[in-house]
């Protein structure tokens, strides 16, 4: 795989405006970083099958090695004079299709959001036209961000007016979206609509309603938990204002005295970075060490060295759901933040030390995991499939993906490492515009680095030879 680091010379593009064609709908885990074998125990439990990523992520061949190609725009258009038929001396740029093409394009894109087409909340320069060519003319994009914390209606919404360009729920996935997949019953699962869950990060209990929103009917915060119990963290004073505004009463009181009529955690999502580390980590610790997911009990199969793994989450604890492993991501600050991947690190440092370093189990979903670009596939050759009718061509097969993103440890491994059971090829692009710092050496290299967005769809187009040029 050759990595191209490629640099366009400053200009201002122009593209063609033309009438809105219209659609026919409209983060690093505690242990160790994506790269190395996890335990067997970091794993995806009952999962559906179009959810679950068989471990290809967790198992998968090492990469092919990769050289550098640094092409800089005054040595570039010295060699394109001497040979312009080299398609590595052709220079990209976003091209405009001449003729209504007989099916969709055999490629598609999947854009990161954060540091690729947003920083902190505006839109990074020339992100909205990069999107707007590809929506006037009918190539596919699904967005698909680690980010979350709003149901995905509200954060559609709210892009669509900040980058102009029309986009829907179904070409749309956050970190938490595939938790959808766990309310329902199937043949390999028992749904959790009717189980009682925790569920933790966001602004205030935003996350809650977004889990309701998906079908979960039974769903506690770590807030709601303190306003009852308020000795459950001693430190409660600081954010009691903070979260008397965003609570609720408990579905059931903890009642030690009677255990079937007491407080009981059927599973534990962090589903956004969380914003009150303390006590987050204090409740999710408090479950994992329970008996039965009973809050305020102490199992006592815990160090019981007869059993397996000690005897640590051996007494039908709630299982433990991450949404996304990113360890930074890019804000309006100058440097990288700490995300939920921080968070993991916090609470598996917590647990290592209580437990004398026992394995915890959890399931980490969100790049560069497998499972969430299995589940990304599948929403864009649906997305596809609805897109044929209205532009009134055939889908076709899809060939390849471009995959452009602003992290390496996320967005790049996550697309060199993923094999497409559809035999689709996953081609990562990095920009420069979000965590990735211009002139060092990514850790996880990709095909091709550029500037920003728009010149990553250029180079992508120019790849597939897409008919036309913009003048």
């Amino acid at each position: 795989m050759m990595l191209q680091t490629v640099t366009f010379t400053p200009r201002c593009a122009t593209l063609t405006q033309t009438a809105l064609k219209p659609f026919s709908a409209q983060r690093f885990h505690a242990q160790h970083s994506p790269t190395s074998n996890p335990s067997p125990h970091h794993h995806n439990y009952n999962l559906p099958q179009s959810f679950n990523p068989l471990y290809s992520s967790l198992q998968s061949p090492p990469l092919r090695s990769t050289s550098i190609k640094t092409v800089t725009m005054n040595r570039f258009q010295q060699l394109r004079s001497l040979n312009t038929s080299h398609p590595s001396l052709q220079r990209p740029s976003i091209p405009r299709s001449s003729t209504a093409p007989a099916s969709l394009p055999t490629f598609a894109f999947a854009f990161d959001i954060d540091g690729v087409l947003l920083r902190s909340s505006a839109p990074l320069p020339r992100a909205a036209e990069a999107l707007q060519y590809l929506h006037n003319n009918n190539i596919p994009f699904i967005l698909l961000t680690n980010g979350g914390g709003k149901h995905e209606s509200a954060r559609v919404a709210e892009l669509s007016s900040k980058l102009g360009v029309p986009l829907s729920i179904e070409n749309f996935i956050q970190s938490h979206t595939p938790f959808k997949q766990l309310v329902e019953s199937s043949e390999t699962k028992e749904g959790l609509a009717d189980k009682t869950v925790l569920v933790t990060g966001g602004d205030g209990d935003k996350c809650r309603k977004v889990a309701e929103m998906y079908g979960f009917k039974k769903v506690v915060t770590p807030g709601d938990i303190l306003m009852a119990y308020p000795t459950i963290w001693p430190f409660n004073q600081i954010f009691s204002d903070y979260y008397r505004n965003n609570t609720r009463p408990l579905p059931k009181p903890v009642n030690l005295d009677n255990l079937p009529e007491s407080l009981k955690i059927d599973a534990v999502f962090v589903f956004n970075d969380p914003r009150d580390w303390a006590l987050d980590s204090q409740i999710i610790l408090d479950l994992l060490l329970s008996k039965e997911g009973y809050l305020g009990t102490y199992s006592d199969k815990n160090g019981n060295s007869s059993l397996p793994n000690n005897g640590w989450q051996q007494d039908g604890q709630p299982k433990l759901y991450f949404s996304n492993p990113d360890l930074f991501w890019a804000t309006s600050h100058h440097m990288p933040r700490l995300g939920q991947g921080g968070f993991q690190a916090s609470l598996h440092g917590v647990w290592n030390a209580t437990t004398n370093g026992a394995t915890l189990d959890r399931t980490i979903i969100g790049k560069p995991h497998a499972a969430t670009y299995i589940y990304a596939e599948d929403v864009l050759t649906k997305y596809r499939n609805q897109l044929s009718p209205a532009s009134g061509v055939k889908a076709g097969k899809l060939d390849r993906v471009f995959m452009v993103g602003d992290n390496p440890e996320s967005d790049i491994l996550g697309a060199n490492q993923f094999k497409s059971n559809r035999g689709t090829d996953w081609t990562s692009i990095l920009v420069k515009t979000g965590v990735y710092r211009d002139g060092t050496e990514p850790a996880h290299k990709p095909v091709a680095i550029v500037k920003d967005v728009f010149d990553a769809v250029e180079w992508a187009l120019g790849e597939e030879k897409w008919d036309g040029r913009i003048d």
